[in-house]
Formats: structure tokens, C-alpha cells, sequence
């Protein structure tokens, strides 16, 4: 099993804790203190919210304001369209924004999500055809239908 940990740098690590446990994560303390919270997206998924400080840590890099400069997008998936909806409701809801329109291809639908540091991730559902034939033999069988 590969397991992925997405480090972000938060301003206050006490808000990103409520944050993420409101869009439905939960807080492992066996890997959370001062400097860090674990927030358990699934088996496989992690955050790792760290204070700006501890960040620093890790790298010599300078570090980049996500609220003005783009690094990466991150999707995950969730189980239905309702399920899309409902964690970026929670999300607003708890400090977040959502900018623009959800986007809906027919197979797949998503929206963006952007947290109160200023990290986006997109939540999508893909039809389970489409994710196992790919889109246009999804589009098929709808015309068929």
C-alpha cells in the first residue's frame, strides 16, 4: 500500500485542525503536538498541517503564500455529487471559500475549495463507469440509455 502525506504550512494550527476534522478528516494525536496535526483523510491520504515555523524545517526553500502563488491541485474524490457538495459546503462554512461554478462533464463533477491559508482542493465524483472505461464509454452508454 503507498501511502500520501501532503505537508502544508498554516498561520494558525488550531484553526486547521477545525478545518479539515469539519470536511470530514480525522485528527491521529499519535502524530499531532505544538508544531503539527495528522489529519487522516483515509488509509492512504494524510495532511500533515504544520506551523509556518516547523514547515521551515524541512527545507531551504522560500516559502510561497498559497493565497498568490499556485504549487499544485489537489483532487480527491468523493462518493457522490451530494458528497461534493456537502464537504464544500462545510468548508465555507468553517472559514473556507469556493471559487467559481462546479464543473460538470457529465461523468464527472467537481468543485474547488480553498482553505483559510489559501490551499485549494478540488472535490470531484467520477462516475464509476468513466473511472473504470474512461469518459467516452461513459457518453456511450448514456446515449444508449
Amino acid at each position: 500500500m503507498t501511502s500520501i502525506f501532503v505537508n502544508i504550512a498554516t498561520t494558525d494550527l488550531e484553526r486547521a485542525k477545525a478545518y479539515y476534522t469539519a470536511l470530514g478528516c480525522e485528527l491521529n494525536p499519535n502524530f499531532s503536538d505544538d508544531n503539527a496535526a495528522c489529519l487522516v483523510w483515509s488509509e492512504e491520504i494524510y495532511f500533515m498541517a504544520l506551523t509556518k515555523e516547523y514547515f521551515s524545517t524541512f527545507n531551504d526553500k522560500e516559502f510561497a503564500d498559497p493565497r498568490t502563488h499556485a504549487q499544485v491541485l489537489l483532487s480527491i474524490s468523493r462518493d457522490s455529487r451530494e458528497d461534493v457538495d456537502k464537504t464544500v459546503e462545510a468548508g465555507v462554512a468553517n472559514g473556507g471559500t469556493a471559487p467559481g461554478d462546479p464543473q460538470d462533464y457529465g461523468f464527472m463533477y467537481s468543485r474547488d475549495l480553498i482553505d483559510p491559508d489559501g490551499y485549494g482542493i478540488q472535490f470531484l465524483y467520477m462516475d464509476p463507469v468513466a473511472a473504470a472505461k474512461g469518459p467516452e464509454a461513459y457518453m456511450a452508454e448514456q446515449a444508449q440509455a
